[in-house]
């Protein structure tokens, strides 16, 4: 015969779980980063670099933006320096021209402009070119104001500079007067001049050609 089953025993009842109390540990909880990641434990410090790093990020597609945009840009850039038109050597000798018959002063430049620094004299380029000349590493831009040398110019000599250029090229002196360079040399030669504009008065372009011919 098959005994009879024991009776099952009665289920304990589930102990009441514990209360647990959270106390604040002056940190602080963030959610909603990362799709509703919770994350704890982070300081102040901690979040004030996570949002300065974002709007730090942001400045770079902002500049993008404005260049995008043709905001001006700070560009250095060296001028090019003008092109030689005509470039050649010469004797060049020196004069002062003012009217006061010292030294062979014939009168008045030709130009009409006062006798003045950076004034050249030409025998045939036009009035009022622009020229530069260069002699020893010193260079002078300067204009045909006059014309001249005369009969110089039929020996090579193409071009008087006024006195201060001259002492200037020479060895980078100041003259002793307007009339008189303070140095022994009359002539320099192997004087190099770059045409950079024609002048607008009388006169003709090309290679420079001895005074009345």
């Amino acid at each position: 015969m098959r005994k009879p089953a024991k009776p099952a025993k009665p289920a304990k009842h589930a102990k009441p779980a514990k209360r647990v109390e959270l106390k604040p540990t002056g940190r602080v909880a963030l959610t909603g980063l990362a799709g509703a990641v919770l994350v704890t434990g982070i300081t102040v410090g901690t979040i004030t670099k996570l949002t300065a790093e974002p709007a730090a990020a942001e400045q770079i597609p902002a500049a993008a933006a404005r260049q995008e945009a043709g905001a001006p840009t700070t560009v250095e850039s060296k001028a090019a320096a003008p092109r030689a038109l005509l470039t050649g050597y010469t004797t060049a000798s020196y004069f002062w021209d003012d009217g006061s018959g010292i030294r062979g002063d014939t009168g008045a430049p030709a130009s009409g402009k006062p006798m003045q620094k950076g004034m050249f004299a030409s025998p045939s380029w036009p009035l009022l070119t622009k020229v530069k000349v260069t002699y020893n590493g010193r260079s002078v831009v300067g204009f045909v104001g006059d014309r001249g040398p005369g009969e110089p110019s039929h020996r090579g000599i193409m071009l008087d500079l006024d006195t201060y250029s001259f002492r200037y090229l020479h060895d980078g002196g100041r003259p002793a007067s307007k009339y008189h360079a303070g140095t022994d040399v009359g002539h320099l030669k192997g004087v190099k001049y770059e045409v950079l504009e024609w002048g607008s008065g009388r006169g003709e372009k090309g290679a420079p050609k001895p005074f009345g011919t």
